[in-house]
């Protein structure tokens, strides 16, 4: 699994965070040590305890990400929590666990209050080095089930490329683009460039045309008007930049580059990019609406497990309380110990229930989670088929400046050769 955490405060915060009901599913799993519920009501106990010291991040807040398509039963995220427990010194701390949801994936969240007693006084959990000894845990677990280890784990040199911050995500969004899309983009023309021209037209079979920034020296534009950092997007230090190419005098700058955009983009190719996005918007909706429709279907059917296992639980406290004799019998049952022993049958039967409802819970979350796998496997075929299809008009986009050589469609031929490859192509994503 991997392992993210931070000290932090701001518990009102955090616990809207994790009951966003973006994620398909919330369960709130373990209230450990809380006087409270909820977790809002957990965290303002902890704030109000961390009032007595001076500690500001009373919170220390862990996600357990597993692999996207394997199949982890709770108790495997539960022993992997007691774990690091155990290694950052905070056993025996209030803990909060709820479990997500998403996209066919399940990862949980792991909050703990940071004030413990220590000689008689209040005092926040001390965590050193808590992000290396978490690196090693989660190279523990990878190894532990058997898991392919991600490059990060193996390498920190080779971890993602295409992370991106929250403002690369906010204008992807605009423009309506994938964020990692558009930094392979930017990171492939890169790769396989090495002038200013070379990259331009590498750039413009995407739609971007290379400008010349008010601070930030080389930047490109879209049609939309999107403006992106060269260096920050392909991931390259801007000294490199000015390195490879020069400085950005001759290019247009962003005003210019917007006003060709609009000179050169016909009216047939701004109705061709509509409709388009149109299009693509009407498919996404589609498919959405059946992911929500299954999320439904699958909340109803773990809400009827719940009550089932609720008066299974209740019936079996009835029936060790009739075992409990009254009067006479009750106190000669207390001298000869069979109480004592009572007691202990009916903590085990009750152990050994919550293990076996555990386990049908378990069985029901495993196999709708490969349900939403379908459909998030459709969404990927959606996803490539979609990006297939921009790339080919951003090319039509980067024809008509005049940018990128003219895409060979001139005969009706090729036009119909062109289609029946990408339809044949789209057929074998289908099918696989």
């Amino acid at each position: 699994m991997i392992l993210k955490a931070s000290q932090r405060g701001g518990g009102h915060e955090l616990a809207n965070h994790l009951m966003k009901e973006e994620n398909e599913h919330v369960e709130i799993h373990e209230m450990r040590g809380f006087i409270a519920n909820d977790l809002k009501g957990a965290f303002d106990e902890a704030y109000a305890v961390s009032k007595a010291t001076r500690c500001k991040q009373y919170l220390f807040s862990l996600s357990l990400n597993p692999p996207a398509h394997e199949q982890v039963a709770t108790s495997a995220f539960i022993r992997a929590a007691d774990e690091v427990e155990k290694r950052l010194g905070l056993e025996g701390q209030p803990r909060a666990i709820v479990f997500h949801e998403k996209e066919g994936r399940r990862h949980a969240h792991v909050v703990w209050s940071r004030i413990g007693i220590e000689d008689d006084k209040l005092k926040a959990v001390n965590l050193p080095f808590f992000k290396r000894r978490l690196t090693e845990l989660s190279k523990e677990l990878y190894l532990e089930h058997g898991w392919k280890l991600p490059d990060g784990l193996k390498d920190r040199a080779l971890r993602d490329p295409t992370n991106f911050d929250l403002a690369e995500w906010q204008q992807a969004l605009r423009s309506g683009r994938d964020p990692r899309e558009i930094k392979q983009i930017f990171q492939e023309a890169w790769q396989y460039s090495d002038s200013t021209k070379a990259l331009n037209a590498a750039l413009s079979e995407h739609g971007f045309m290379l400008a010349k920034g008010d601070r930030r020296g080389f930047v490109a534009v879209d049609y939309q008007g999107e403006v992106y950092s060269l260096a920050r997007y392909a991931g390259v230090k801007t000294k490199e930049v000015r390195e490879r190419l020069g400085e950005p005098d001759k290019l247009p700058s962003v005003d210019e580059a917007k006003a060709k955009f609009r000179e050169n983009i016909t009216p047939n190719l701004k109705n061709l990019i509509k409709q388009q996005k149109q299009n693509h918007h009407a498919e996404k909706s589609i498919l959405q609406e059946k992911i929500f429709t299954l999320a439904k279907q699958q909340k109803l059917t773990r809400q009827s497990l719940a009550k089932r296992q609720k008066l299974e639980r209740q019936n079996l406290q009835q029936r060790n309380a009739k075992k409990v004799k009254k009067g006479l019998l009750g106190v000669w049952d207390f001298l000869s110990g069979k109480t004592v022993q009572r007691k202990k049958e009916a903590q085990l039967k009750a152990w050994e229930q919550a293990k076996a409802h555990q386990q049908q819970k378990d069985t029901i979350i495993l196999k709708q989670l490969a349900e939403r796998q379908v459909l998030q496997q459709e969404k990927k075929r959606l996803k490539y088929t979609q990006k297939e299809e921009r790339k080919f008009l951003h090319g039509l986009v980067g024809q008509a400046l005049g940018l990128c050589k003219p895409i060979a469609h001139s005969k009706s031929k090729d036009r119909s050769r062109e289609r029946q490859l990408y339809r044949s192509k789209k057929r074998g994503l289908q099918l696989g």
